[in-house]
C-alpha cells in the first residue's frame, strides 16, 4: 500500500476468514486514537517513507477516533473495527482499579488476532527509519519465537522476581516492539496464563503506571517463548532504539549507534514532552511536519 494507490483503504474486522494464500503474510500494527495525534500523524509517515509495503492495521485504543479514521484513509492502513472484548474484559480482571484510559494499553494484544502469518506491533511514539521487511521469517520453533529491540531491566518486574525460577535469567524487554507468529503466542495464552498464575503475575509485576510491558514479559517468560534481541536475528542490527541514545549518527539518512550498527526505528519511550533537540528529534520533526501538510489538504 502506499498513498495514491489504486486499492482504497480498508476497515476490516479479525474475525474475517483469513484468505487462502502460498506466500507468508506479514504486516505491522499499531494502536491510536485522536489523544495522540501528534505522535500518530510522524509514525504514519515514516511508515509511508520505509515499510508501506507491508499492510499497517490501526488498532482504536478508544471512541475518540475522528482523526485517526481519516489518517488511517489517508495513509492507506487498514482501521480494525472489532472491539477487543476479551482484551478488555482481560483489562479488567487485572487492573479494576484504574481507569479506562490505563487499562486500554492492554489492546496492543489485539494484534495477535489480525489475519497475519507474523506480526510486528509498534508503539506510536516511534518513528521508522528502515524497512522491517528483513525481521520477518526469522522465527522458529524454540530457537527465536518472540523477537523484540532492546532490553527493559527496571520497568518489567519487583524484587520478588527472583522467588520464580522461571523469572530469575528472564531476558527483561521493553514492550514498545515485537515480532511474533500465533504458533507461538495468542490471545487464549495470555488468558490461560493469568487464569493459572494471577497471584504470581500480581506478586512480581512492577508498579507505577505500567500495565501492558510486565503483563507481555510474564505471559512470554512463563510460557518460556524463546525470545531474541534484533541483533541476534540480523548481523548488522542494533538493539538500541531510545530517543536519549548517545553517539548516534546518520548515514544517507539512516540512524547508526555508536558502534556503527543499524538502528531501525526511534521511541521515545516515556517522553513527555513532544521531541525537541536529541539525536533522532530532527527527523521526527520533519516527519511531522509532511504529516500535517498531508493531513490539512
Amino acid at each position: 500500500m502506499s498513498i495514491g494507490s489504486a486499492n482504497p483503504p480498508l476497515s476490516v474486522s479479525v474475525a474475517e476468514p483469513l484468505a487462502a494464500a502460498a506466500a507468508e503474510r506479514y504486516g505491522i500494527a499499531i494502536v491510536g486514537n485522536d489523544k495522540i495525534i501528534d505522535w500518530l500523524l510522524p509514525f504514519l509517515e515514516s511508515y509511508v517513507a520505509t515499510n508501506a509495503h507491508l499492510p499497517l492495521y490501526l488498532i482504536p485504543y478508544d471512541e475518540n477516533v475522528a482523526l485517526t479514521r481519516r489518517a488511517a484513509e489517508i495513509y492507506g492502513a487498514h482501521f480494525v473495527e472489532e472491539t477487543p472484548t476479551e482484551i478488555d474484559r482481560l483489562a479488567l480482571e487485572l487492573y479494576p482499579g484504574f481507569f479506562n484510559s490505563h487499562r486500554r494499553r492492554l489492546r496492543k494484544l489485539h494484534a495477535l488476532a489480525l489475519p497475519l502469518d507474523e506480526v510486528a506491533y509498534v508503539d506510536v511514539d516511534v518513528v521508522l527509519f528502515r524497512d522491517l521487511a528483513p525481521l520477518f521469517g526469522r522465527l522458529e520453533a524454540g530457537k527465536r519465537e518472540f523477537i523484540v529491540a532492546s532490553a527493559s531491566l527496571e520497568y518489567v518486574y519487583n524484587e520478588k522476581k527472583a522467588n520464580y525460577d522461571f523469572l530469575r535469567d528472564a531476558f527483561l524487554f521493553n514492550d514498545g516492539f515485537w515480532i511474533t507468529s500465533r504458533k507461538y503466542l495468542t490471545l487464549s495464552h495470555f488468558i490461560e496464563t493469568i487464569a493459572q498464575d494471577a497471584e504470581i503475575f500480581h506478586a512480581v509485576r512492577k508498579r507505577g503506571q505500567l500495565f501492558a510491558q510486565p503483563l507481555v514479559n510474564f505471559v512470554t517468560h512463563r510460557r518460556r517463548l524463546a525470545i531474541s534481541a534484533l541483533p541476534d536475528c540480523i548481523e548488522k542490527a542494533s538493539a538500541e532504539s531510545f530517543y536519549k541514545a548517545k553517539g548516534i549518527t546518520f548515514e544517507d539518512g539512516k540512524p547508526l549507534d555508536p558502534y556503527g550498527a543499524e538502528i531501525y526505528f526511534a521511541h521515545w519511550a516515556g517522553a513527555t514532552l513532544l521531541p525537541s533537540t536529541r539525536a533522532f528529534d530532527a527527523a521526527w520533526k520533519d516527519y511531522s511536519r509532511r504529516a500535517w501538510e498531508r493531513f490539512r489538504k
